[in-house]
């Protein structure tokens, strides 16, 4: 049987200038329309003015319940979803002001990986093909080559060379998200966007796949901004983590300086809920009373003060400024 140690992650990052990706000012509004010409009648604001860097060799972890945003930042960043505004800077240079060809290039270094690896794989296509095709799309290797390239990262990614010629249906779920991971991998990326990659999986196959996020890391120098809504994955992989909450980012702070000294009330209400692996140790629950709003009308000044329970009239009427608490420790609060 397998080790399923969890390694624990600490930041690789080389000196440098330029962050590898930063996100200023990220908006993406969704119009709703209604009527009979269709019109335009308000917008979901699912982004609403996110920023963020992440250094090479960095894991940075992106948090919060479901309907946070969480995974059209993550879409909005390697454009398969169009911002509404803000900037998206890949190592200096903006991703939406790139014409189609240079994009095109530059694509193959910035990969995704989804959620559901099963719905993303094309059931009458081999593994093989299917994760060897964008090496063809791209021109980044010849067809007598592709065989080969593809066997490697199989191999990286813990599945045999017999698994090349089979289809998507005969692998488990864990074996299907190792394929989406060689899929993302064969293409050489720098960044890869990892939107709740574990969240289908059993605990035991999670360990297993945290494992190969960090040992691929090491080993090729990956950057990953890694998409979830379990605190215990992310605390075990990323090296800074951000809360967001209705679009919006609450606190950014270096993973152990989050988990220890919590500063936002809703950071402080999502890590009480991580189960701990002690029977005896008793933790304070806070519960969050009432649901996400709506986020088409979300509320004024600080949005979470519709669940907060210590907002007061200034956390109504004012919207936080994001605030450096020092030790790379970020957060909107009027409460801190």
């Amino acid at each position: 049987m397998a080790e399923l140690t969890i390694a624990t992650s600490e930041r690789i990052m080389p000196q440098q200038e330029a962050p590898l990706l930063e996100v200023r000012d990220l908006k993406k509004y969704f119009p709703i329309k209604s009527g009979l010409f269709n019109r335009t009648v308000g917008h979901v604001k699912a982004v609403d003015g996110i920023s963020l860097t992440l250094q090479e060799g960095e894991t940075f972890g992106l948090v919060g319940e479901s309907g946070s945003g969480k995974s059209t930042v993550g879409r909005s960043i390697i454009r398969l979803t169009e911002k509404t505004s803000g900037e998206v800077l890949y190592k200096g240079i903006d991703l939406y002001n790139m014409p189609e060809k240079e994009l095109r290039h530059l694509r193959p270094k910035m990969q995704l990986i989804f959620q559901d690896p099963y719905s993303s794989l094309n059931p009458r296509v081999r593994v093989g093909d299917a994760i060897g095709e964008a090496l063809l799309n791209h021109g980044l290797a010849p067809k007598e080559e592709i065989r080969d390239r593809v066997l490697d990262v199989l191999q990286a990614c813990g599945l045999s060379s017999y698994h090349i010629d089979r289809f998507p249906h005969e692998f488990s779920g864990g074996q299907r998200q190792r394929i989406g991971i060689a899929r993302a991998l064969v293409l050489n990326p720098d960044l890869i966007i990892a939107d709740e990659p574990v969240s289908a999986l059993d605990v035991s196959i999670q360990a297993q796949i945290i494992n190969l996020f960090r040992k691929l890391q090491l080993t090729r120098g990956l950057t990953y901004l890694f998409i979830s809504h379990d605190l215990s994955v992310v605390e075990h992989l990323c090296s800074r983590i951000g809360v967001m909450y209705l679009g919006t980012m609450m606190e950014t702070a270096p993973r152990d300086e989050l988990f220890k000294h919590p500063l936002h009330p809703y950071t402080k209400a999502l890590l009480s809920a991580v189960p701990v692996p002690i029977p005896r140790l008793k933790r304070e629950r806070i519960v969050l009373k009432g649901d996400i709003p709506n986020p088409a009308n979300p509320p004024a000044g600080c949005k979470f003060h519709t669940r907060c329970p210590y907002a007061t009239d200034i956390c109504r009427q004012l919207v936080p400024e994001f605030r450096h608490m020092g030790s790379e420790h970020y957060v909107a609060c009027h409460l801190v």
